[in-house]
């Protein structure tokens, strides 16, 4: 077994390399990307951070939501058994205080910190834990990211009261990193026992720092620091409680209203912040913070079992008719980049594929005419009587999406597709997905290690996306399994090729996550994911 006691540096072997690769991840903002106003001054206790968010998910368990303006709020309420640090991507612990990993890594062994209790006054335990991982599997549709971590586990079991072990039917390496994120936040085991309509609507009870206070579906989610709170991650500054008193998150949905308020005062800080509004909040009493996003970049996922993407030739043509660039230039933060892989570069193993995701019309207009679609008298390509429509799909929980789908609908449109725009309620993204009654959605999804590939295109799990059996199944799951570094790289290479060059996905442009903040705001940080971490962060 290679065993990862707390203090003990990180061995040198393949296997821990892999397991802790390293991620540099680009920031900016008081010279760290992580405070809006840096670190100058005594930090004190008290207050309370008003933040406004675009949307709700319409639900607040953090096992079962993805939207970043919900996580937010809910990573607050859980810990993990361990963290991720946002600048090396080292594994480091938080709820385990040291883990081991056998040399196959089907099984990991987690060794838990005492003393640690839920908000219901429960104590940690391995039972809890393993109550947790039981019940993910049951979560159905709104657990898709939690699920597909820990799929393919044969077994977790209770060694004693204060070891858990965890093991899988085949190889596992990603399963390390995954239990750094929200999705495998640890929660209460009276909350697991609850059926996940009831976690959704009710919340839970976690370990966290803040507990939940107060729902209303659509308008805010009210925190409140966790007294004698004492087990923080290892990342973090203070130890002890938080010093916030009370977090608020209203939901704003305009983007306009939400710089507003943030403008004069009424709110202290604000998600999604668009290039539109960014001159608005520079200067003064106002900080830009702003990070990239590792995982799936913003794409154009597609149907792969419609009729009509069926034919690699269309796909292929999409891919060549987006100018990445120009939906860049006028829609997406400073420091944004168009995307040249599904993978944004800030994700452990990225390859370059820019070559391949060139903006072409003219190739575009080959393919096409090469499939048999003709340019009608409308501008629009028909073929044996069938017009060359498609309806993408997208939800409104960042300023970004509408104006980047209206220029790609331009695009498409000037090579003789035509797009009808669909909106929908974030809290139908995962419903949607699961029916498969899409041709196209708009969306992506983040997470700091590549496996993020296999849950989002592996035909062995959920495959919302309807892609076919292919080679592509095999490198999915070989490099989730692999103890070799380079070997997982070269996979992940592979993957990356296969998913791009038969565009069974159109990759269109990387995150960035920008948060408008007030100078007053200290702290305020991201984590691995570029998500956001509040314990540390104060006001003054």
């Amino acid at each position: 077994m290679i065993s990862h006691p707390d203090s003990r540096p990180a061995r040198r072997a393949a296997l821990t390399a892999l397991l802790t690769t390293s991620l540099f991840l680009t920031a900016c903002s008081s010279g760290t990307g992580s405070s809006s106003s840096g670190d100058s001054g005594r930090a004190r206790s008290g207050g309370t951070l008003t933040f406004a968010v675009g949307s709700d998910a319409g639900c607040v368990d953090p096992q079962q939501v993805a939207s970043n303006d919900t996580v937010y709020s809910l990573r607050q309420v859980v810990d993990s058994l361990t963290d991720q640090d946002p600048r090396t991507g080292k594994i480091v612990p938080w709820l385990a205080k040291s883990w081991d990993i056998s040399p196959d890594t089907t099984t990991f062994t987690f060794h838990l910190r005492s003393g640690v209790t839920f908000s219901d006054g429960t104590p940690l335990t391995a039972q809890v834990v393993k109550d947790n991982f039981d019940a993910v599997p049951k979560l159905g549709a709104l657990g898709v990211l939690a699920e597909g971590y820990l799929s393919g586990v044969q077994s977790t079991s209770v060694v004693d009261p204060l070891t858990v072990r965890v093991k899988f039917k085949q190889p596992n390496a990603q399963f390390l990193q995954a239990t750094s994120t929200f999705s495998l936040g640890i929660e209460s085991s009276a909350s697991v026992k609850k059926s996940p309509q009831q976690r959704c609507s009710q919340g839970v009870v976690g370990s966290g720092p803040f507990t939940l206070k107060q729902y209303v579906q659509n308008q805010s989610v009210t925190l409140a620091r966790r007294a004698k709170y004492a087990w923080g991650s290892t990342l973090w500054t203070k130890k002890g409680e938080a010093y916030l008193d009370r977090l608020v998150f209203k939901v704003v949905p305009e983007a306009g209203v939400r710089v507003g308020s943030l403008q004069s005062g009424q709110v202290d800080a604000i998600s999604s912040v668009g290039k539109a509004n960014e001159a608005a909040l520079k200067g003064g009493q106002l900080s830009l913070l702003r990070r990239a996003n590792p995982g799936n970049v913003f794409n154009l996922g597609l149907n792969n079992s419609r009729p009509l993407l069926k034919d690699a030739k269309v796909r292929q043509a999409i891919l060549f008719a987006v100018d990445r660039q120009q939906i860049v230039d006028a829609v997406f933060p400073t420091g944004t980049q168009p995307a040249t892989s599904i993978l944004a570069h800030t994700t452990p193993d990225y390859a370059n594929l820019g070559s391949d995701l060139t903006y072409d019309a003219a190739k575009a207009k080959s393919l096409l005419e090469s499939a048999g679609w003709k340019t009608g008298s409308d501008g629009v390509r028909t073929k044996n009587g069938t017009r060359l429509s498609l309806a993408v799909t997208w939800f409104a929980n960042a300023a970004t999406n509408q104006p980047a789908l209206e220029l790609i609908q331009q695009q498409l449109k000037a090579v003789g597709i035509d797009v009808v725009l669909k909106e929908r309620q974030i809290t139908q993204f995962a419903p949607t997905l699961q029916s498969g009654d899409f041709d196209v959605v708009w969306g992506n999804v983040t997470r700091a290690d590549p496996d993020i590939l296999r849950s989002s295109f592996s035909t062995k799990l959920a495959n919302f996306y309807r892609l076919p059996a292919s080679p592509l199944d095999s490198l999915l799951s070989r490099q989730a399994a692999t103890t070799d570094a380079a070997e997982r790289k070269q996979l992940v290479r592979q993957a990356q090729q296969l998913l791009v060059r038969n565009a069974y996905v159109v990759p269109v442009v990387e995150l960035e996550t920008q948060l408008g903040a007030a100078k007053k705001v200290h702290r305020l940080d991201f984590e691995a994911s570029s998500r956001i971490q509040l314990h540390d962060t104060w006001i003054g």
